[in-house]
């Protein structure tokens, strides 16, 4: 059985934030700007707090069948709820979207690259 990746994504808000918790946020907010987003095993965090009150962590699992997916979603949910916690944040609404990424579409550059293997391959033979 191979492996499959997973990728999720938790969303929330912040919540009862001091004016010393929004200053710190605000001094870290360019290590976790937009524009910087990755998906890793530890967690990625991002948001924009000037503009609005929304975070993102973005996570990346990985697991043997269709079904480990929920387990790795919700291992993203709680270390999301953990280090949130750590720190004193308040946090609401937290939701959770994954994707299983050996069940997404091949984009046009991927399906190029899997044609001239298989050529490659074919010749091989």
């Amino acid at each position: 059985m191979s492996s499959r990746t997973f990728r999720i994504t938790v969303r929330g808000s912040f919540d009862g934030l001091t004016p010393d918790q929004r200053a710190e946020l605000l001094a870290a907010a360019p290590e976790h700007d937009m524009l910087h987003a990755r998906f890793t095993a530890e967690g990625h965090l991002t948001y924009d707090l000037a503009a609005r009150p929304f975070f993102t962590f973005r996570f990346l699992d990985s697991g043997e069948a269709e079904e480990d997916i929920l387990d790795a979603t919700a291992r993203a949910e709680l270390a999301a709820e953990g280090w949130l916690t750590e720190r004193g944040y308040g946090f609401k609404a937290l939701t959770s979207q994954a994707e299983d990424l050996s069940l997404a579409p091949l984009g046009k550059r991927q399906r190029r690259e899997q044609a001239a293997k298989a050529a490659r391959a074919g010749g091989d033979a």
